[in-house]
């Protein structure tokens, strides 16, 4: 994938770049595989504000993705396609049964490519197996927490993680954050970096773009008044806020630990704030 940029033609167009989508292979989803999607717009069932700068947006369909492709399955890529609600791209797989999956789409998967789940799948781009069976060193993604729930790390575009070892029946897996954990050696994992890397170089370039994402505009809490943000009041922050940042509650950011689940912690054999203290 590459990236396309445009003439200068209206300022907004000015900088802004996108995707040319040349490695998807068909506009048209799988219906059978569609579910509508509703939208929140950040609010709760009261209908108040739980997630600021949400609402609008343009309409979509969420793909039924499959996290956790059963062992044992051999199926058939037929097409690579563009999915709304995730920086990835998805891949869709028939069994030959004739059932079709969506999964995600890893970098250098082409149509026709077999994918095969299960101990004795090839070590190839795309497979999917435990992590007892996968070579040391091997780049991974979409890794599962538990055994059997399904892939819930490392699923965003051109992100990938490292199997470092294994030892006592757990794997130590380096995460793209640089954190290096213990998962156990049953999880299961797919082989390969996840595809369309080039996403994170996309500018936006205009603000109606980020509405068509649903995204609302941020206002600073600097040019806030006192009463609605602790960073209010005074010249507009030109001499400063005059403490540490908090959020609009009053909660301190910016290295204030909010991490609360103290259980997993013995998991975690390298924090990644490790190199970031130097």
């Amino acid at each position: 994938m590459a990236i396309k940029a445009y003439n200068p033609t209206t300022p907004g167009r000015r900088g802004m770049t996108s995707q040319d989508f040349d490695g998807i292979t068909t506009k048209k989803p799988l219906k059978s595989l569609l579910v509508p999607k509703r939208r929140t717009n950040g609010r709760n069932n009261q209908g108040r504000i739980t997630t600021r700068h949400r609402g609008g947006g343009t309409k979509k369909f969420y793909r039924l993705v499959n996290f956790k492709l059963a062992q044992g399955i051999t199926a058939t890529i037929e097409h690579i396609e563009y999915d709304p609600n995730r920086s990835a791209r998805i891949a869709r797989i028939k069994e030959p049964n004739g059932i079709y999956h969506y999964i995600l789409a890893a970098n250098g998967m082409q149509v026709g490519q077999t994918i095969t789940s299960g101990e004795e799948a090839p070590i190839e781009i795309g497979n999917r197996l435990p992590l007892k069976a996968i070579p040391i060193g091997s780049t991974i993604h979409a890794i599962e927490m538990k055994v059997g729930l399904g892939a819930q790390m490392v699923r965003s575009a051109g992100n990938s993680a490292q199997l470092m070892g294994r030892d006592n029946g757990y794997a130590q897996v380096r995460l793209p954050s640089g954190e290096v954990r213990l998962i156990n050696e049953n999880c299961s994992a797919s082989l390969g970096v996840v595809g369309n890397e080039q996403h994170q170089n996309v500018k936006i370039g205009k603000a109606g773009r980020n509405r068509h994402k649903g995204k609302r505009p941020g206002v600073r809490g600097v040019v806030m008044n006192a009463a609605d943000h602790p960073h209010g009041g005074g010249d507009g922050g030109r001499h400063g806020i005059g403490s540490a940042p908090k959020t609009p509650w009053g909660q301190k950011t910016l290295g204030f630990k909010t991490r609360r689940r103290k259980s997993t912690t013995k998991f975690i054999v390298r924090s990644r704030h490790v190199g970031k203290r130097k």
